[in-house]
């Protein structure tokens, strides 16, 4: 399960830091790319997300998305 989830984020992000926190908690392994540091991570998150770059938004191996998912939406969506 190593790496198959990644999530979107930056720096700053609140939401971002809650996330990955419950998910390192719940043993989630996934990868992060911080949208501020790579211009081709930005527009995919614009275009998960109606041209705005939302964060955190959360890709799946299923090519699915979900913006600011709360953990219990992360857990299912990976099997947990």
């Amino acid at each position: 399960m190593a790496g198959t989830v990644t999530m979107y984020s930056t720096t700053w992000c609140g939401y971002c830091r809650r996330l990955k926190s419950q998910m390192d908690r719940e043993g989630i392994a996934y990868t992060e790319i911080n949208i501020e540091h790579d211009p081709e991570s930005a527009t995919f998150v614009e275009k998960a997300n109606g041209g705005n770059q939302t964060v955190p938004t959360v890709l799946f191996p299923d090519g699915s998305t979900l913006t600011n998912p709360s953990l219990a939406q992360v857990k299912q969506k990976v099997g947990v």
